[in-house]
């Protein structure tokens, strides 16, 4: 990445994004009766007391992080500390009892409505992309082996510069993102271009937590996706590249061994390319 590029992905302007983008989603408030909020709450608590006294935290650390509390949400950065360093639990859990693909962290990137293409199709993207050309192929198909007819295979990823459109500037409203529709037998075909590994935003709040702790903040490089049929259950996932920087050791602890692609030179000469099938589990009734 560009010198230029990384001083213009502002964790302010990428926060503010992630944040407004969370806050159009039209989710219903959680049915959980005050016993069980009473429960997570007081738990929650109890373990920050636990490491309080464990750790024989100081005033000025608690002011520390009070200070830091308080930068996370005029930064804007809450989606993006949460889906970093806890989202990857929650899914966990959520999918523990799933049959078929795995699935793994939405990240705080994803934006819904992207444009719908047919069942082999090109992600909108610039006439100068840069990057390796990438044929991503595959079918939908349910547990029982039954084809998809119509599946909706949605995809988003960064650029060869790690930066996500409607998340950084100076990139078309779409880039790179895109709907496609599978055929009568569950097959797609996305040409697009292979992303690069990135660091979260490292100039904000996050930032300061890494740097104070020594940690690193790159993702590896991934593409992510939704995919979707009648009476099946959503799969929200990310996909890896065998081999590539991070992917042993991703900041937000999201990579599984069942996501790891192996792409192969492509047939037409042009890049590489990878088949990977969906398999989707019925949803409950």
């Amino acid at each position: 990445m560009s010198e230029n590029v990384q001083e213009q992905a502002t964790a302010a302007a990428s926060g503010a994004s992630a944040t407004e983008a969370f806050r159009a989603k039209q989710r219903a408030e959680a049915a959980s009766s005050k016993e069980r909020v009473s429960t997570l709450a007081t738990e929650v608590i109890t373990a920050v007391h636990d490491v309080i006294r464990r750790h024989k935290v100081t005033y000025a650390e608690y002011d520390a992080l009070k200070a830091w509390l308080i930068g996370v949400g005029q930064d804007g950065e809450w989606p993006l500390f949460l889906d970093v360093w806890i989202e990857h639990v929650v899914e966990e859990v959520a999918n523990e009892n799933r049959e078929g693909s795995k699935g793994t962290i939405e990240g705080p990137y994803y934006v819904p409505d992207s444009p719908e293409f047919q069942a082999e199709a090109t992600l909108p993207m610039r006439p100068d992309e840069a990057g390796t050309p990438l044929l991503f192929q595959g079918q939908v198909r349910g547990v029982d082996g039954t084809p998809l007819a119509g599946a909706r295979v949605e995809m988003w990823h960064a650029d060869d510069d790690g930066l996500y459109s409607q998340y950084a500037p100076n990139l078309p409203e779409w880039n790179l993102r895109g709907t496609v529709v599978a055929d009568e037998q569950g097959n797609f075909k996305i040409h697009t271009i292979q992303p690069a590994p990135y660091q979260i935003p490292t100039d904000g709040s996050c930032g300061k937590l890494i740097a104070a702790a020594g940690w690193h903040a790159w993702r590896p490089a991934h593409l992510h996706l939704k995919v979707s049929a009648p009476g099946h259950r959503l799969i929200t996932t990310q996909l890896y590249f065998r081999g590539g920087s991070h992917v042993e050791d991703d900041i937000a602890s999201a990579v599984k061994p069942e996501l790891i692609l192996d792409p192969k030179p492509a047939t037409s000469g042009r890049g590489n390319e990878v088949t990977y099938d969906f398999v989707m589990d019925r949803a409950e009734a």
